[in-house]
């Protein structure tokens, strides 16, 4: 193999546990104008392409903003926009009369006709060569004006009264992707121009999406040295809007940070505000372990918890290149799923990173087995974190003492407090199926 081969080989198995946690989950797209107009939105159709093939199932929110601009500005109409406060998003809102909505109406129906085009390609030796997708738009949104605000008459401006999650959730179950525009539709037969960033955040939450995904031109939320912040959760970035409105007022970065904590605080379980400059940006923060943009969370995105039979296969996949390496005793998957209730995990972004179990005796004492960090995760102070949450678990029991027996890794457990004990100092039960083959040593902790 040559090195890019193998680069790419790692790659691809490092990024497995996420396809798999991916498999099922919802995710809302935010593309705005901005983005359907740059250069590299075929690029990034074809990542929405490959998430699509690999069973997640996409809603895709586009904008108009620029191309609007545009054709009111080409049709002698002056576009309007007045400061405001929309759902708790500070945002410039059109004010849309009746000539400028049907300005609107042409743009936004040639736009959606243009990204069903690119999702319909399938030419051979191009990414999406055989994907065959499906694109579903409907009358999913319902919309009421927005009204007169401070003595200012939006028009046809209007806000999210409703979404129609239930026919969502069809379409996606049916394998499409669901495209939604800026536009949405009262009971009246009326059409209003929403705010693109309204639309999309209604429908992440009314579907309780597993991921709100933000295209903006910037690689992320930026610090103030400008470079990209990897993670916030909605503490921080609170805090961190709050800074931005007393010292910049209104800025797109400033509406995306605030979209991701609305979304969070409503029970969409992650935000991410990516590139849409970016060529891969998509493919990088979903499946690379420190991504390329912002991840906005309601907590912090790495979890310490008990284990489930539904954390069976991801703890596999952390333990077996240990198993094969003789560091750990080999467990079957049928014995994994008899004793998940003995296992803490620390969960990553879907992806099991940590592991370890601990096993009651008849003597008052307690095993601490297989015990293990995914590689690229070590060092970080994560195998402590399980040693702590487990120590908890033993105390709590009313255990007297803990044990444990390894092959390669002693003087971590020392380091720990573990003192060198014999096979003399094992239960009875343990003593008898003690394994003289791996003559592992044994260590003993006071409780």
């Amino acid at each position: 193999m040559t090195l890019d081969t193998n680069e790419y080989v790692k790659w691809f198995r490092q990024a497995s546990p996420y396809i798999n946690a991916y498999r099922g989950k919802v995710f809302v797209v935010l593309l705005p104008g901005e983005a359907l107009a740059h250069d590299n939105f075929y690029n990034i159709a074809h990542d929405l392409t490959l998430l699509n093939s690999l069973g997640v199932k996409l809603v895709l929110v586009h904008g108009a903003r620029p191309q609007i601009e545009a054709a009111l500005k080409a049709a002698g109409l002056k576009g309007k926009t007045h400061d405001d406060i929309q759902g708790q998003l500070h945002i410039d809102l059109r004010i849309t009369d009746g000539a400028s909505l049907e300005q609107i109406k042409r743009v936004v129906g040639t736009l959606r006709i243009e990204v069903e085009a690119v999702f319909s390609m399938g030419l051979p030796n191009s990414p999406m060569h055989g994907a065959e997708i499906n694109t579903a738009s409907g009358n999913y949104i319902v919309a009421k004006p927005y009204g007169v605000h401070n003595g200012v008459d939006y028009g046809y401006t209007g806000e999210v009264r409703k979404v129609d999650a239930d026919a969502i959730r069809k379409q996606l179950d049916a394998g499409n992707i669901v495209m939604q525009s800026n536009l949405g539709y009262s009971p009246t037969g009326e059409v209003f121009n929403l705010t693109v960033e309204e639309v999309a955040a209604s429908i992440a939450i009314a579907l309780q999406a597993d991921k709100l995904l933000i295209y903006a031109e910037e690689s992320g939320i930026l610090d103030e040295d400008g470079e990209p912040i990897s993670q916030l959760n909605a503490k921080e970035a609170e805090a961190l809007i709050k800074d931005k409105i007393a010292n910049k007022g209104m800025d797109m970065e400033l509406l995306n940070l605030e979209l991701g904590v609305k979304a969070c605080k409503a029970g969409v379980k992650r935000a991410q505000v990516i590139s849409y400059v970016e060529d891969g940006a998509l493919l990088s923060e979903l499946f690379t372990r420190d991504g390329s943009g912002t991840l906005i969370t309601e907590e912090k995105y790495e979890q310490l918890r008990g284990a489930s039979i539904d954390d069976v296969g991801g703890i596999i996949e952390l333990i077996e290149p240990l198993e094969a390496a003789g560091v750990l005793v080999e467990r079957s998957r049928e014995l994994l799923e008899n004793e998940i209730e003995q296992f803490t995990i620390i969960e990553r972004e879907g992806m099991i990173v940590a592991c370890g179990a601990l096993y009651p005796q008849d003597d008052g004492s307690g095993e601490l087995a297989c015990v293990a960090t995914h590689p690229d995760y070590r060092d970080n102070g994560r195998g402590q974190e399980i040693l702590d949450a487990i120590t908890k678990q033993a105390k709590k029991a009313g255990l007297k003492s803990m044990f444990v027996l390894t092959t390669k890794t002693p003087h971590w457990f020392v380091e720990r407090g573990f003192a060198e004990g014999s096979i003399d100092n094992l239960p009875e039960k343990k003593k008898s199926l003690y394994n003289y083959q791996r003559k592992s040593k044994i260590f003993i902790k006071k409780l």
